[in-house]
């Protein structure tokens, strides 16, 4: 049986290996771990250098960059929203969000919130490689995730036959949220 234990690193393109080492160390005073550089790609043997970069997003989390020159240029999916694709980081709570958003707009980081989202909330912004990125806390209560847990079951079923939001979970944003604290 697969035993997944977390997430090792997760990998995206950028168009600068040093304007995004370098952003993510000033923005969000992530510390640069290591980098890779081959000239063949080792899994497919292919001719395409390429500059691997690997930075600490805490807890073991490691967000990962390729720059790859020979490529076109990057762009994104068209038909998906630029809201979908996002990497999201945890902070501890409400306090640390306004900080982190206090701090990135004193960089010069357009910041957008925060935003309700019931369970967790939000601020939003791009990197120099137009990825959005959110910073969020769990406001929830422990009582209020399990109530999650348990109805997504009954969700997805319910979305995948109308494609419309299930209201299982409306008293997220109802009197019900306040009653469950």
């Amino acid at each position: 049986m697969i035993d997944i234990q977390q997430i090792h690193h997760v990998a995206y393109r950028c168009r600068d290996a040093k304007e995004t080492v370098e952003w993510y160390q000033d923005k969000l005073n992530m510390d640069f771990l290591v980098a890779i550089a081959e000239d063949r790609v080792p899994s497919t043997k292919e001719p395409d250098p390429y500059m691997h970069l690997f930075l600490d997003a805490g807890n073991g989390n490691i967000l990962a960059f390729f720059e790859i020159p020979n490529s076109p240029p990057m762009g994104r999916d068209p038909n998906t929203p630029e809201w979908v694709q996002h990497i999201a980081f945890r902070v501890a709570d409400e306090t640390a969000l306004l900080a982190a958003k206090e701090e990135l707009e004193s960089k010069g980081v357009k910041v957008l919130g925060p935003t309700e989202h019931g369970i967790i909330r939000s601020i939003y912004f791009f990197d120099p490689n137009g990825h959005r990125l959110e910073l969020t806390y769990e406001k929830g209560t422990p009582a209020q995730m399990k109530q999650l847990r348990e109805v997504a079951p009954a969700m997805v079923e319910e979305w995948s036959r109308t494609k419309r939001a299930p209201k299982h979970a409306a008293w997220l944003h109802e009197e019900e949220f306040k009653a469950l604290d």
